[in-house]
C-alpha cells in the first residue's frame, strides 16, 4: 500500500477562542527498540515552536545527527543502538510567544537558549512499548481506565490508573462489589499514592468516572471524583463516618450521603469535601427503584468563563429520564459550584432523557468558552440548555470538523430503535443528516480513513455502509472488517487508523480492505467494550500513543508508534478540544479523544501521489 505523504510539511493549527491553563509540557523524549534492534527516538513539537525549529539528538553525550534536523517530523533513528542508553534531545532556535499565563520555555534545562530533555533506555527494554511496573492491590483487582495529568508541574505526565474488582457489576445488575482504588504512577512505575474508594461507592463501569486536570492554573493537576462515607486518601484521612455501610442485600447504595472532592494530584491527601450535586433523593424519581437510574454519572472539564485560564470541573447525574449536570471551580482552596442543569427546572424539562453514555466538550459556538455535548441535547457554558434534538440516549458520539470551513460537527447514535444515527451542527443542533432504525445502534464511529474522500467518514453499527459529510454511502468503500470502537493516528499519514482488540488496523482504500498493522501484547478493557486503559498523544511526536495491560495486570505497557512521519504538527494536547477529550476518556463507556481541528488528508489524494 503507496503511504500517502503531503509534499509541504504541517504544523498544526489549533483551535483559537477557548482560553484555557497552558500544560507546561516537556519534550516528551521516549525512546523504543524496533524489531530490527534499532531504537527509534520521539519527541514533541511544542505550540511555541516555529515550525522550523532545530533539533539534535544525542545518545549518552556523543551526537547522532549529522546537521540539525530541521525538517520533517520530530524523530530520529539510532542506526547502531548501545544497550542502556541516555538520548537527549536538545532543541535550538527562536521560539514564538507562548499563549496564556504561564510560558512553556521555563520547563527543563536550559542553557544558552538550548532546551534538554531526556529519557532513559534501559538495556532490557522491549520492542515497541515502555514496560511500567504496577503494584497489583490483590488477585481481586484488575487495571482498568487510566488517565493523565501532570501532579508535580515538571512538564511530563503521570499515570492515574482504575483498579476495578473483578466483582463490579453494571448498574443493571445485583451484587457485591469490591472497593474501587485509583493509584497515581510516574512513568518510570513509581506508585506516588494510592486512594480507597470503600463500600460506599459501588464499582463498575458508570459509577466513578474521574477528573485528572490542573483546576487551580498553579501547573499542577488535581484529581476531582465522587465520594462517599469511609473513602480513604492517601494519607489514611477518612472521609465521613469510617464504620458506614449503606449497601442493600442485592450490593446496590441506595442512601446515605454522598460528596465530591478534589485531591492533591501529587500527594493524594484529600484538600476539600462538598455534598454531591444532585442529592439522590427519592431513587424512583430518577425511573426505577433499583438504582439503574439514579445511579449512572459522567464527568467532564471546560473553560465556562471564570477566571482566565483556569477551568472548571463537571459532575453529573442522570441520562435516561431526569440530567443534572454541577460546575464545580477549585481555586486551590475550596470547592464551590459554579452553575447547576436541571431536567427538572421547567425550563428544561424537554431534554430529560437525552444523554450518552459519554459526552464531548468543545467551544462549539466560537464565544471563546467551552459547552457540553451531552448526548442528544448541549448545555452552553452558563449552565444553560444550548439545543435539544428530542433523539434520546445513544452509547457513541464523535466530535467532526469539517475541513473546509472549520465547521464543528456531531455524529450520534441512538438506540431507541427508532432514531438511528444523526450527523448535527454542534453548535445549533440542525441536522445534516439521519439514518432512521428500528434497531438499537449501540456504536458509531467517525475518521478520516480515505483520502479520496473529502473530510471525515462516519459509520455506525447498522451496517448500511459507509458515508462522507453530505449523507451520500460511500459504494466504494467496504466496511467487512471496519471496526466501530476507537479511532488512532498511528502511522506516518494523516488518516486516522483504527484501534480494537488489542490491534491497529488500518483501512487499506487502494484494495479496499482493512488490515492489522500493529498487534498489541495485552488486554483491553470493559467487557464488549474493548477499549485500553487509555489512548493518547502521552508523549514523543503528534501520533497517539495506547496504554494498556498485561494478562496479569502487573504491569501497564504503553505502545509508541515507531513508523517515520513527514509531518511535524505540535502535540495534541496543546489542542483545547483534544486535551478536554483525553480527560473525559475513561468517562462511562470510553470514546476515543478528538481534536478541534481539523486533522487528515482533507481529499487531496491525487497530487500527494504524484
Amino acid at each position: 500500500m503507496k503511504r500517502l505523504l503531503p509534499i509541504l510539511t504541517l504544523v498544526m493549527m489549533m483551535t483559537t477562542g477557548t482560553m484555557l491553563a497552558e500544560e507546561r509540557l516537556d519534550r516528551g523524549v521516549v525512546a523504543v527498540r524496533q524489531a530490527d534492534g534499532k531504537v527509534f527516538v520521539s519527541w514533541r513539537m511544542l505550540k511555541s515552536d516555529t515550525k522550523d525549529m532545530a533539533f539534535d539528538v544525542y545518545r549518552n553525550g556523543t551526537k547522532l545527527n549529522k546537521k540539525p534536523l530541521t525538517e520533517g517530523g520530530t524523530w530520529f533513528v539510532d542506526e547502531e543502538p548501545m544497550g542502556e542508553a541516555v538520548y537527549q534531545v536538545i532543541s535550538r532556535g527562536k521560539r514564538k510567544e507562548a499563549l496564556g499565563r504561564r510560558t512553556l520555555a521555563t520547563v527543563g534545562t536550559q542553557e544558552s537558549g538550548k532546551r534538554i530533555d531526556t529519557f532513559t533506555l534501559k538495556g532490557d527494554a522491549p520492542v515497541g512499548y515502555l514496560p511500567i511496573r504496577v503494584q497489583k492491590p490483590d488477585e481481586m483487582h484488575t487495571a482498568n481506565d487510566a488517565s493523565v495529568g501532570d501532579v508535580d508541574g515538571d512538564g511530563q505526565y503521570e499515570i492515574i490508573l482504575k483498579w476495578d474488582p473483578i466483582n463490579s457489576h453494571d448498574n443493571s445488575h445485583d451484587g457485591m462489589t469490591d472497593p474501587t482504588l485509583l493509584d497515581c504512577y510516574r512513568l518510570n512505575g513509581d506508585l506516588l499514592w494510592r486512594i480507597d474508594l470503600g463500600r460506599n461507592i459501588r464499582s463498575g463501569a458508570h459509577y466513578t468516572p474521574f477528573i485528572v486536570y490542573d483546576l487551580d492554573g498553579d501547573g499542577r493537576a488535581e484529581l476531582m471524583v465522587k465520594t462517599a462515607d469511609g473513602i480513604r486518601d492517601a494519607a489514611g484521612t477518612v472521609i465521613g463516618d469510617s464504620v458506614a455501610d449503606y449497601r442493600n442485600e442485592a450490593g446496590r447504595i441506595l442512601e446515605g450521603p454522598e460528596y465530591i472532592s478534589v485531591f492533591n494530584g501529587l500527594t493524594g491527601k484529600v484538600m476539600d469535601t462538598k455534598p454531591y450535586i444532585p442529592e439522590r433523593g427519592d431513587v424512583k424519581d430518577w425511573g426505577d427503584n433499583r438504582g439503574n437510574r439514579s445511579e449512572r454519572y459522567l464527568a467532564a472539564v471546560g473553560y465556562f468563563g471564570g477566571k482566565q485560564g483556569t477551568v472548571s470541573a463537571v459532575f453529573c447525574r442522570g441520562y435516561y429520564t431526569r440530567s443534572v449536570l454541577a460546575a464545580w471551580d477549585w481555586d486551590g482552596k475550596e470547592l464551590k459550584n459554579r452553575w447547576t442543569f436541571d431536567t427538572n427546572n421547567p425550563e428544561w424539562a424537554s431534554y430529560a432523557g437525552q444523554g450518552n453514555h459519554n459526552l464531548r466538550v468543545c467551544d462549539v459556538d466560537g464565544d471563546g468558552m467551552d459547552e457540553i455535548t451531552y448526548g442528544s441535547m448541549a448545555v452552553d457554558h452558563d449552565g444553560r440548555g444550548l439545543y435539544n434534538t428530542g433523539m434520546g440516549h445513544g452509547d457513541a458520539i464523535h466530535l467532526i470538523v469539517d475541513p473546509d470551513d472549520g465547521q464543528l460537527y456531531i455524529w450520534d447514535c441512538h438506540e431507541n430503535k427508532r432514531d438511528g444515527s444523526d450527523l448535527r451542527h454542534a453548535d445549533t443542533g440542525e441536522v445534516v443528516f439521519q439514518i432512521k432504525s428500528d434497531t438499537d445502534v449501540g456504536r458509531a464511529m467517525a475518521a478520516d480513513i480515505d483520502p479520496r474522500n473529502p473530510g471525515v467518514e462516519m459509520w455506525s453499527s447498522d451496517s448500511r455502509g459507509v458515508r462522507n459529510m453530505k449523507g451520500e454511502v460511500l459504494e466504494n468503500i467496504s466496511r467487512r472488517g471496519m471496526s466501530t470502537n476507537f479511532g488512532i493516528w498511528w502511522d506516518g499519514d494523516l488518516l486516522r487508523e483504527l484501534l480494537d482488540r488489542s490491534a491497529v488496523s488500518k483501512y487499506d482504500w487502494e484494495n479496499n480492505q482493512t488490515t492489522i498493522i500493529q498487534q498489541l501484547d495485552g488486554q483491553f478493557n470493559n467487557g464488549t467494550k474493548q477499549n485500553p486503559c487509555l489512548s493518547a498523544d502521552i508523549l514523543g511526536d503528534w501520533r497517539e500513543e495506547v496504554l494498556i495491560r498485561n494478562r496479569e495486570s502487573t504491569e501497564l505497557r504503553l505502545y509508541v508508534s515507531t513508523i517515520p512521519t513527514e509531518h511535524r504538527i505540535a502535540c495534541l494536547m496543546q489542542d483545547n478540544a483534544y486535551r478536554l477529550s483525553v480527560a473525559t476518556e475513561n468517562v462511562g463507556y470510553n470514546q476515543p479523544p478528538e481534536t478541534g481541528f481539523y486533522l487528515g488528508e482533507r481529499g487531496k489524494w491525487k497530487e500527494e501521489r504524484e
